[in-house]
């Protein structure tokens, strides 16, 4: 952790919405004028198409059916973890991209697919802001989660993340369901031991439960929309969280838990907007004083 450079970790899996909530952390750094350096998961996968789809097809033929994006090992998260080191110590650090489609590869100038070179973070930036898979792992290699200064997890129920994954895939990347659900069980090892111990080491998890049948998210035609969901907020320490504001308010909210406030799903933005902005605020006017 830094106080004159701090980082913010957002993680979730494939399908989680991680990008959705990354588009409410750019709302309040452009409304409070904060400069924010972005870096993102896939940036340090470590194979690019190709050479996954080759290592996939290695691991199964060794037997092992459990390797995935997920996997620890198929990524560079000692490089990540220098990122993070970086950029807390002097404020700059290294990243590129990885280009998933056309429209990407029109504007990066590199095949989909591929990566990008590495290039420098923009100086000057006020924090460090990632999002993806693996920004709060803690294993014997790498210790991200204590590097992080606030840690959002993005994490709906199975059912609702799967269903949000199959849309995706099928109506962004072309696959079939039958496809999708392939990709579904190769990452349940990874998901299990790679993704959900990030969860309690996040300050904040936003899980986005509908309520309505998602029993068979093979089967779902669509996606449950937010005025068919509900929205657990659960804070790892409630210390200096208003609820009596938050409740007060978001219509419709009420306390669960001693650190945990549901509200309905169409509400996630303001909710976000409401407990995001101070925290952030504070990030920022303590890195100036420090």
């Amino acid at each position: 952790m830094s106080k004159k450079h701090p980082i913010i970790s957002v993680v979730g899996s494939s399908g989680a919405g991680t990008s959705t909530v990354k588009t409410t952390f750019e709302q309040i750094f452009r409304r409070e004028g904060i400069t924010a350096a972005s870096i993102e998961g896939d940036a340090f996968h470590r194979y690019n198409r190709a050479e996954m789809k080759a290592e996939l097809e290695r691991r199964v033929a060794m037997g092992d059916a459990t390797f995935s994006h997920f996997s620890y090992d198929a990524n560079e998260l000692k490089a990540l973890e220098g990122v993070f080191k970086a950029y807390s110590k002097t404020g700059i650090g290294q990243s590129r991209h990885y280009v998933h489609d056309d429209r990407e590869a029109a504007r990066y100038g590199v095949a989909p697919g591929e990566f990008t070179d590495w290039a420098p973070i923009e100086p000057g930036s006020d924090l460090l802001f990632y999002e993806g898979l693996h920004g709060c792992v803690v294993n014997d290699e790498v210790n991200l989660a204590a590097l992080a200064d606030l840690k959002i997890g993005v994490v709906p129920v199975i059912n609702l993340e799967w269903i949000q994954k199959i849309h995706r895939d099928r109506a962004h990347r072309g696959y079939s369901t039958e496809a999708v659900t392939d990709v579904i069980l190769r990452r349940m090892h990874a998901y299990v031991h790679c993704i959900t111990p990030q969860f309690t080491e996040t300050d904040i998890n936003f899980q986005r439960v509908p309520v309505v049948d998602t029993s068979n998210p093979f089967i779902a035609r669509w996606i449950p929309t937010p005025d068919e969901s509900l929205v657990v907020i659960r804070f790892k320490n409630p210390r200096g969280i208003d609820f009596p504001y938050l409740t007060q308010m978001i219509a419709g909210s009420w306390m669960s838990r001693a650190n945990s406030i549901v509200i309905p799903g169409n509400k996630q933005d303001l909710a976000m907007q409401l407990v995001l902005t101070p925290l952030i605020e504070r990030l920022v006017r303590e890195s100036k004083r420090a």
